[in-house]
């Protein structure tokens, strides 16, 4: 199986649950996601795992802060196999630029790859009617570009979105500009609280570069064959 564009996100409550998960899915090439849920309950355990399976994952801690609290963090989390960590695009350029700036720092001094800063413009549990009582004019697209191109200029290397933003993400920053997308559901699965689902196919063909997968692989009795039919959906 070739390495793809699914994440798995280990948003479960039992460290040994979580680190069966990795076991058995690292043959197949996927990445990881952990989140508050697992970072903050069994963090070290679950880093410890992935180090012992050679596995790359994405640090959603989706930072939001002062730019000087956000830079600490980001060199405090920076390590070994965090190929991509978030922060919250509302934090503004200046936030931003600080958490690129303390990635690349830190990482040449542990002498690893470069991790990339993804920044979050629009939570997919959040609908169109929502964003009125947040105070943001316009669509969910409308202020996904707002956000992505606060992003760019801050040189992050994409940002969170929703499936339905990617191709004018795409119209308007080009390919090279990333795009991480929860809230991919497989046709026929709970939507849960995502809003703004999309399927592991619409995701394909839109074009998003990664896909990122929870519940319906880690509570599936078996999520090796729940991956690898998400898998097959993503396969281009």
């Amino acid at each position: 199986m070739p390495t793809s564009r699914l994440v798995v996100a280990l948003d479960v409550p039992d460290p040994a649950r979580a680190v069966t998960l990795v076991e058995r899915l690292v043959p197949l090439g996927v990445l990881f996601k952990i989140g508050y849920e697992a970072y903050y309950a069994y963090g070290a355990s679950i880093k410890s795992a992935f180090e012992r399976y050679r596995a790359d994952y994405v640090l959603d801690l989706k930072l939001h802060d002062i730019p000087r609290s956000v830079s600490a963090a980001v060199r405090a989390v920076v390590a070994p196999g965090v190929r991509l960590l978030t922060v919250h695009a509302l934090g503004g350029p200046v936030m931003l630029e600080a958490a690129v700036g303390a990635a690349q720092e830190r990482a040449a001094e542990l002498g690893i790859p470069v991790p990339d800063v993804y920044a979050v413009t629009i939570l997919t549990s959040i609908g169109a009617e929502d964003l009125g009582e947040l105070g943001l004019i316009g669509g969910p697209g409308e202020n996904a570009i707002r956000l992505a191109a606060l992003a760019r200029d801050a040189r992050c290397a994409g940002v969170v979105c929703s499936v339905r933003e990617v191709a004018d993400l795409r119209a308007f920053f080009g390919n090279r500009f990333g795009t991480l997308c929860p809230g991919i559901r497989p046709a026929g699965s709970a939507h849960g609280d995502q809003k703004r689902a999309a399927t592991p196919r619409e995701a394909r063909d839109a074009g998003a570069d990664y896909a990122v997968v929870g519940r319906p692989i880690v509570e599936d009795a078996d999520p090796v064959g729940a991956a690898r039919a998400i898998l097959a959906e993503l396969a281009p």
